[in-house]
């Protein structure tokens, strides 16, 4: 075709075009993206102005920094980094590096704070601790009956126990009066406060509350403050320059009263002073006199006044007084010790005189029981151990009679079957380590060390209730063994009571004015109160029957306990064949060589009285073994009076059994022993008891 289209140029795309000469096109496409990229800056700028804590587990979606030291704190709006406390109490990045850096106006204050806290506690001096230690607000609750709220004090104000007795709302602490205008108690309280009171708040406390000039600092001034939850900042904990440890002791020596003093040893170990090297005959009887005196009890309201601590955590500290208070004053029956006194002398108001002991067996002491038949040395069929000496009344008691005279470092490890089992096998999955044939032996001899003190096959022990015991205050110290045999203590105790041997309680009738006890030889004894303390195993098997029936609660709880069973095995040899096998020691263990065989043999002691230490370690074969001069076995199971060593909770079981047994029933019959070893009786209202 001769004829044809011609081809034009076309026109060059606006995408060749530099982008700084766009032109606006006309349908406004540019327009709209650069509009709604405006509006994307906007939406950061409008995010940047909160941050949620990063604390797995916070409430504070929108935080508030206490410490407001920087220049720059954010207070309740966005920083880089929030850092935690608790759910309510959070700190700025920018007053961390406040204190933390060291071209800033506060550096100096923390690195003061951190001489002190180094030079006296123990933990790590950190940024959190400074802030929870030195920049956080107190706490005080309106002391007004009918308000009671808590207020938050401002930074400036020190709280004393003067200023939490006397606070009400709106006082102005400087003068002690309070503001003017209408009624400070009808300002609502801070949320803050009940988020204190939910059960998780306490798991999302980043450090233990460390009171400040506590009223015990004198009395733990050997330990680091911070390991007995005190502050090592206050004045109270702090330690001179250049002071040593010794002179400290001595000065607090003329401070405090010098009956039982924790104070350390050469060796670091806690040890005791006792009445018999303190104290004269004169001097014994104005502490008896001293303590006759005392009148009031120990109360959460006289407590709560001197709990100085920074932060909401004092909040919860007061909530949790009562429980605290309870846990540190839970004691079982309280007596005078070991003192010789002549009859017509009397330690003890006339409310005790009147008592009378009904004993099944033909001799005291139940599951004390010394055998002395053996050449030179004492063995216990039942008790020879004091478990830990310090502050122990039962210590002093022995100190006393001379019975106390050598320790023993007893080691033993806090797992159970199942849970053992469980964790056992997670570490070999997870770590890839096999045992090897002794490490597997080993671990058999601890399990067995463990069913030694449960008095039973693991596998019938409570997974979740077997250490409840370590909820009540423990004695510090060594273990101690009674060379001479705790009869000692038992023999002196008994002195001028009224004891009738092989009288077994048949019924306690408590349905009338009197409680009528009739024993096995049909003998009645008319009484107004009763005082039973026997073994779980005979409550189990209704031993004595009571009228009207125990409470079904009761009977539960009893039988939710189990009457463990351990046997002793004494022997004496002609000569000490062990000694070259087990280094010098007083006693060992025996390596079970598999699980079947666990309960066999566990642990062998030396009843040497001339060994004055121990240690404790595994003993796998003895070779030429002499026959035994004299031996015995006991037989607690088969006693009709005993049948049982000691208790343990079973599976399914719980710890607190042992508080719903030594529940008294009606102010009239009362519970003690092994299994109710925590009763508390106020025993001024016994009147004639048995």
């Amino acid at each position: 075709m001769s004829a044809g289209r011609v081809r034009t140029k076309k026109k060059a795309c606006s995408s060749e075009q530099s982008p700084d000469s766009l032109p606006l096109r006309s349908s406004g496409r540019q327009v709209k993206k650069k509009a709604a990229e405006a509006t994307d800056d906007d939406d950061d700028a409008s995010e940047k102005k909160y941050r949620k804590c990063e604390k797995a587990g916070c409430t504070a979606t929108c935080p508030v920094c206490f410490a407001s030291a920087a220049e720059r704190c954010a207070k309740n709006g966005y920083t880089s980094r929030w850092y935690h406390l608790s759910c309510g109490e959070h700190f700025c990045n920018e007053c961390f590096d406040h204190y933390y850096r060291s071209h800033k106006d506060g550096y100096e204050k923390y690195t003061a704070w951190k001489r002190i806290w180094t030079s006296n506690g123990k933990s790590e001096p950190s940024p959190k601790a400074f802030m929870a230690d030195q920049q956080l607000p107190y706490w005080v609750q309106c002391t007004k009956p009918e308000c009671g709220k808590w207020r938050q004090l401002t930074k400036e104000i020190q709280l004393t126990p003067q200023i939490a007795k006397t606070y009400r709302c709106g006082m102005k602490l400087n003068n002690s009066t309070k503001t003017e205008g209408s009624d400070q108690c009808s300002m609502p309280e801070d949320l803050r406060v009940a988020e204190v009171s939910d059960h998780w708040w306490y798991s999302m406390l980043i450090l233990p509350p460390l009171l400040k000039d506590s009223v015990a600092a004198p009395f733990l001034a050997a330990y680091y403050p911070d390991c007995v939850g005190m502050s090592p900042s206050c004045t109270s904990t702090n330690r001179l320059p250049g002071e040593s440890n010794l002179v400290k002791l001595e000065h607090l020596k003329s401070v405090l009263f010098d009956y039982y003093l924790p104070f350390g040893n050469r060796n670091g170990k806690l040890t005791c002073r006792y009445l018999k090297i303190i104290l004269s005959n004169t001097e014994l009887s104005t502490l008896l006199f001293f303590f006759s005196l005392l009148q009031e009890a120990l109360t959460p309201q006289k407590c709560i006044h001197h709990i100085i601590v920074r932060g909401l955590v004092r909040i919860r500290c007061v909530q949790e007084m009562e429980r605290i208070l309870y846990f540190m004053t839970r004691k079982g029956l309280i007596n005078t010790g070991i003192l010789s006194v002549s009859t017509d002398q009397y330690l003890l108001p006339k409310e005790y005189h009147n008592v009378i002991v009904l004993e099944a067996k033909d001799r005291i002491g139940g599951r004390v029981w010394d055998d002395k038949t053996f050449t030179g040395v004492t063995v216990g069929r039942g008790a020879q151990i004091v478990n830990g000496c310090v502050n122990n009344p039962m210590a002093l008691m022995c100190e006393q009679v001379g019975s106390l005279l050598w320790s023993c470092i007893i080691i033993m490890e806090k797992l159970l079957l199942e849970k053992i089992q469980e964790i056992y096998k997670a570490f070999i999955r997870e770590s890839g380590i096999q045992f090897s044939e002794l490490e597997e032996k080993v671990l058999q001899f601890h399990l067995s060390n463990l069913e030694y003190a449960c008095g039973s096959n693991l596998s019938q022990v409570s997974a979740r209730s077997w250490d409840h015991n370590e909820f009540f205050a423990q004695f510090a110290g060594d273990h101690t063994l009674l060379t001479v045999g705790y009869s000692t203590v038992i023999d002196k105790l008994s002195e001028g009571l009224d004891i009738r041997l092989n009288f077994p309680v048949q019924s306690i009738d408590y349905s009338g004015e009197e409680v009528q006890v009739t024993t096995a030889d049909g003998t009645v004894w008319r009484t107004q109160k009763v005082l039973v303390t026997v073994p779980l195993a005979l409550l189990q098997k209704n031993a004595i029957q009571f009228n009207p029936p125990l409470s079904e609660k009761k009977i539960k709880a009893i039988n939710s306990l189990g009457a463990g069973v351990i046997e002793k095995i004494a022997l004496q040899f002609p000569y000490r064949f062990w000694d070259s096998k087990i280094q010098g020691a007083d006693f060992f263990g025996h390596v079970p060589p598999n699980s079947s065989q666990r309960g066999l043999f566990s642990v062998f002691y030396d009843m040497d009285p001339e060994v004055t230490y121990s240690i404790c370690i595994s003993c796998c074969y003895i070779n030429e073994v002499p026959d035994p001069v004299k031996f015995f076995v006991t037989r607690w199971s088969k006693d009709p009076w005993l049948q049982m060593a000691y208790s343990f909770v079973k599976t399914g079981g719980s710890g607190e059994a042992y508080d719903i047994i030594a529940e008294d029933i009606q102010g009239t019959i009362f519970f003690a022993g092994e299994v109710s070893i925590f009763v508390t009786v106020d025993l001024r209202s016994l009147g004639n008891c048995l």
